[in-house]
């Protein structure tokens, strides 16, 4: 996690977002715990565009390049693909990526 004065995302907009999803008290620890899990979950993401970028042969990070690497994470691909053979009533084949 950043440091006090380091921090990526506002304990503010954090503690709001924990509100508008419906919470009424909110601890201090839940606040700095999920913004340690946002800035980590960024981090990995804009490792992964980078990577992306790069490969295009691009120093620019596009919006193509984000959404890449948030549907290549291979834990968010097994919970597609879980949620589309409960809606198709059917498994998908194993390890096949339903995109």
């Amino acid at each position: 996690m950043g440091k006090a004065g380091n921090r990526k995302f506002s304990l503010y907009d954090v503690e709001q977002f924990i509100r508008e999803a419906g919470a009424e008290r909110i601890s201090e620890d839940a606040v700095l715990d999920l913004e340690m899990e946002l800035e980590s979950f960024a981090d990995s993401i804009a490792q992964e565009a980078i990577k992306y970028a790069g490969h295009a042969g691009r120093k620019l990070i596009k919006s193509e390049d984000i959404l890449l690497a948030l549907f290549d994470d291979k834990e968010l691909d097994e919970s597609i693909t879980e949620g589309l053979s409960m809606l198709h009533g059917s498994a998908l084949k194993e390890g096949a990526n339903p995109f």
